[in-house]
Parts: structure tokens; sequence; C-alpha cells
């Protein structure tokens, strides 16, 4: 883990730019997690990479996919819904599905075809 404690905030990864997550009162943000090392792949590739960006930090935060909060879903192309709801049903805990929304977006880097941002709760919390 990268970062620090200050005033009750825990900050994990932290850059110039952003933090990759953030905690505070047992409460777990992340960035929006995007395809750093398949920006070329199909959305079923992105996804599962961002979802596995996903597991690490949360992880690292003490939580995990089963303490899921709230997640948030930007797709460059909506009718990609379809494959990418494949992987995330494959991926999400039976009986903790998150609230969750899906919008189609511009994307920073027009490589990219998803970015996620999770909210979620430490273990324990």
């Amino acid at each position: 883990m990268s970062g620090g404690i200050e005033h009750g905030v825990q900050r994990l990864h932290v850059g110039k730019r952003l933090s990759e997550a953030a905690i505070a009162g047992g409460t777990v943000y992340l960035a929006g997690q995007v395809p750093e090392n398949e920006p070329d792949a199909d959305i079923e590739g992105q996804t599962g990479e961002v979802l596995g960006h996903i597991d690490r930090l949360l992880g690292e935060a003490g939580s995990s996919k089963q303490h899921l909060l709230s997640v948030q879903i930007y797709l460059k192309d909506i009718s990609e819904i379809g494959r990418m709801n494949a992987v995330w049903d494959a991926w999400v805990a039976p009986g903790h599905t998150p609230p969750r929304a899906t919008v189609q977006a511009a994307l920073a880097d027009p490589r990219w075809r998803i970015e996620v941002v999770v909210v979620a709760r430490q273990a324990g919390a």
C-alpha cells in the first residue's frame, strides 16, 4: 500500500492527479478503474481487467466484492452492455449484488470501452 492517513482519511496509491482509493469511516471509495494493460481488448477483456483491478484494490483496503455498496459503470458503447454483463455476472458475488448504474459516456482515452467506480465497506466495518 502506498499512501498514508491524514485527518481520518487513508489514501492508497497516491499520485499527482488522483489516489486509486480513499478509506474513511470504514467506507472504501475507488477512483474510476480503467483498462491499463489491455486498452485495445474487446469489452469482455477490458471488463475482466477492470474487475481484477477492483478486486486488488478492495483487498488492499480490507474489503471485497461481497462488501460493495454502490457501482457506477461507464460504457463507451451502451450496445455492449450484454457482453459486459456476462463478465460482470460471472464476477459479482451471488446474493451481494450492489445497487448499480450503467450509462454510455465519452471516456478519457478513446481506446477504453469501460470505466467502473466503486464504493464498498471494509470487512468488519
